[in-house]
C-alpha cells in the first residue's frame, strides 16, 4: 500500500514525514493560494534533500502546458500531479505533454462528484501512468484539499475497471482509512486535510502523530 501525505513546506518537515514511512511526499508549488503552497526554490530543496529515500510528487492546477513544464523544470519532481479543475486539461492535453516530458511519471486527478467518474477515469487511462480520486471543493482552484469524502462506491467501480494504479484521496483520516481500503481496495491512499496540525497565525504544518496513525491504520488494513 503506498501512502502519500500532502503538502510539505520544509526540507526538515519533508524528512520526518519520510521517517514515518510514508512513500510518496506531496509539494504544492506555485503561487495560487492553494493550501501549502511553497516557491518553486523551496520545492526543488525538498526534493534535493529527500532524494531517493521517498517519491516527490509535485502539484500543478494549471492547463497551460508551458507554464507545467515550467515548474517541472524547475522543481525536478518524480511524479507530475495534475488536478486542474474538471475540463481544463483533457485526455489530449495530458498526451500532448507527456510527448514533451517524456521521463516524468503523470498522475492525474478524477473528481469523484458521481458515477460519471467512472468514464472521466477510462477517458486518462491510457495517457496517464496512475490516477488519484479526490473530492473537489467549491472554493479550491483544483481537484482536492476538500478534506471531504465521496462516494467511494464509485472510487472502488473505477478501481475494477482500471489497469493502472489508483491512490484514492480525498477526506481521509487515521480514523478512516483502514475502512476505505477495505472497501476500495486502492494501490494507494493520500492525505492532506486531516494530517494537518493548524497554526494560530493561520496556516498549518503536518501533525506527526496524526501521520503516523494514519501510516499504521494503512499498512495494517493492507
Amino acid at each position: 500500500m503506498r501512502i502519500q501525505i500532502y503538502t510539505m513546506q520544509t526540507v526538515d518537515e519533508a524528512h520526518a514525514v519520510v521517517a514515518l514511512g510514508v512513500n510518496h511526499i506531496g509539494i504544492t508549488p506555485g503561487n495560487f493560494g492553494l493550501p501549502g503552497e511553497v516557491g518553486f526554490t523551496t520545492a526543488r530543496a525538498i526534493v534535493e534533500a529527500v532524494a531517493d529515500s521517498a517519491v516527490c510528487v509535485a502539484l500543478s492546477v494549471e492547463s497551460d502546458l508551458d507554464a507545467i513544464e515550467t515548474m517541472v523544470q524547475a522543481v525536478h519532481p518524480d511524479v507530475l500531479h495534475l488536478c486542474g479543475l474538471e475540463n481544463t486539461l483533457l485526455p489530449d492535453a495530458v498526451r500532448t505533454l507527456r510527448e514533451r516530458l517524456p521521463d516524468l511519471t503523470v498522475m492525474q486527478a478524477v473528481s469523484v462528484a458521481g458515477p460519471e467518474a467512472v468514464d472521466v477515469a477510462l477517458a486518462y487511462e491510457d495517457v496517464t501512468d496512475y490516477l488519484i480520486l479526490d473530492t473537489q471543493a467549491p472554493d479550491i482552484a483544483g481537484i482536492g484539499a476538500s478534506g471531504v469524502t465521496h462516494d467511494w462506491n464509485v472510487s472502488r467501480e473505477i478501481v475494477r475497471q482500471l489497469k493502472i494504479p489508483v491512490i484514492l484521496a480525498g477526506g481521509l483520516s487515521p480514523e478512516n482509512v483502514a475502512e476505505a481500503i477495505r472497501m476500495v481496495q486502492p494501490w494507494g491512499v493520500d492525505s492532506l486535510t486531516h494530517t494537518n496540525r493548524p497554526l494560530p497565525s493561520g496556516g498549518f504544518r503536518k501533525d506527526l502523530d496524526r501521520i503516523r496513525q494514519f501510516v499504521m491504520a494503512a499498512q495494517g488494513a493492507s
